[in-house]
């Protein structure tokens, strides 16, 4: 899967959501619902606001630092979806 059909993948809210509950990860989970219920959305449209977000401001360190976990991982589009949401929770 090519980094680009990732990144569009995530573009439905309702696909974000399912890959953000499946991580396991409550304390992110509980931390992005914050930060949705202040922006007034869904906990899948802020996952997917966070997905657009991260596409368009991340660095180039962080970028490379992405392409390398996804070469090695098991579910590439689980990795995009976590570095995301982690880049946008520490915003």
């Amino acid at each position: 899967m090519l980094l680009g059909d990732i990144l569009k993948t995530f573009s439905d809210e309702a696909v974000a959501t399912e890959y953000l509950l499946s991580l396991g990860n409550m304390p992110l989970v509980l931390r992005l619902q914050e930060l949705a219920n202040a922006e007034g959305e869904s906990l899948g449209e802020f996952a997917s606001a966070a997905v657009q977000r991260y596409a368009s401001e991340a660095s180039e360190e962080e970028w490379l630092t992405l392409v390398g976990l996804l070469s090695r991982a098991a579910d590439p589009a689980e990795v995009c979806l976590r570095r995301a949401l982690e880049y946008t929770a520490a915003a």
